[in-house]
């Protein structure tokens, strides 16, 4: 009888543009969307949602045994900074900051964090970037650093 690993580690990961510029306008950040969903599919990573704004990007992922996270994370911004710049999405040269968010999900917070990552443009009304980042850090019990995150 084959042995076989059963996983299953929701991850919110959210991570920024370079110095945090708005720099994907709406028709880029749907294209990148999209490419982010096919790359991770490609790369045998689940992604259940996510959402790029001008200035960063939100997605919902289940971790695959066998993967760290700091290697998911690479490979998804260092393949999507690659290909908006192959793809001329924007003009000049883009990158992602140093660094990024990553926050476990229950299985059962699944549908809120989803609800909560499809509607970006309605929160983002309300509350910058930063402002959402630090309150995530903060929930999480852990220490914001101001001179850091600038």
């Amino acid at each position: 009888m084959p042995l076989h690993s059963y996983t299953r580690c929701w991850l919110h990961i959210v991570w920024a543009t370079i110095e945090r510029r708005p720099l994907l306008p709406r028709p880029a950040a749907a294209k990148l969307s999209a490419h982010l969903h096919d790359y991770a599919k490609e790369k045998g990573i689940y992604m259940k949602i996510n959402f790029v704004n001008a200035d960063h990007t939100h997605v919902l992922i289940d971790l695959p045994a066998g993967k760290a996270m700091d290697e998911v994370v690479q490979l998804l911004k260092g393949e999507s900074s690659h290909w908006v710049n192959e793809n001329n999405l924007i003009p000049g040269k883009f990158g992602w900051q140093r660094g990024y968010g990553a926050f476990s999900v229950s299985h059962s917070g699944v549908d809120d964090v989803c609800g909560y990552i499809a509607s970006q443009e309605e929160h983002h009304r309300k509350k910058s970037f930063t402002e959402e980042l630090k309150q995530f850090v903060e929930r999480y019990g852990l220490t914001w650093h101001e001179e850091e995150n600038r």
